[in-house]
């Protein structure tokens, strides 16, 4: 097992003691950040499924696309976490942890690691750009949230939208011989569960 350098540590406590609530916080705030830590990450898989049951087949590829990038993020994170272990902040007494959360590994956040693998595919088509964009943006505060209360590093961040440009840039790179093939087999099989929305009218063929 690795362990991280002592620049990367001393980085690490330097701004986490200006960002977390080690000081004591308001209720208010820690509301603000429990409402981006748990519930933001639910806008990017809940916009795959809307995009697509609201687009056409040629609006899709980038969807999948998305998905394969959190699959490889989320993979890569697993061999990160069997070859570094990093304390989280509650773990090593800076207080509190306040969002529940296992002891476990914290580098790097899986969390903004689905955020931003989602956005960062989305960022390389044209047509989902905008939507990206608004994700990746959601991860701001959502990054910030996780820092506020006491269960992610500053620069676990960092490595999480490392993690998931690169898994985007893979799964970009492989989509004409990886994803385009496999795209007949999954709107068949999506026209064959959804029929009954498709019939209706609530979900596009």
């Amino acid at each position: 097992m690795l362990h991280l350098p002592a620049l990367w540590n001393a980085i690490n406590l330097g701004l986490y003691m200006h960002w977390a609530a080690v000081g004591g916080a308001s209720q208010v705030s820690v509301d603000v950040a429990l409402l981006f830590a748990e519930y933001a990450i639910y806008a990017a898989p809940l916009l795959l499924v809307w995009g697509w049951l609201r687009r056409p087949d040629a609006l899709r590829l980038p969807l999948v696309q998305a998905a394969g990038a959190v699959l490889l993020a989320l993979g890569i994170n697993q061999l990160i976490g069997l070859m570094v272990f990093e304390p989280r902040p509650f773990a090593v007494g800076l207080g509190p942890a306040l969002l529940a959360h296992a002891p476990d590994s914290s580098f790097p956040s899986d969390h903004l690691t689905v955020m931003w693998a989602v956005a960062a595919s989305l960022l390389l088509s044209a047509p989902w750009r905008r939507a990206g964009l608004l994700l990746a943006l959601l991860g701001l505060p959502m990054a910030w949230a996780r820092i506020y209360l006491g269960v992610h590093w500053p620069l676990d961040m960092v490595g999480a939208a490392l993690s998931g440009a690169v898994a985007a840039l893979v799964m970009h790179g492989a989509r004409g011989w990886l994803l385009q093939p496999a795209m007949p087999l999954l709107s068949r099989l999506y026209r064959k569960l959804f029929a009954l929305a498709i019939h209706h009218g609530w979900a596009l063929r």
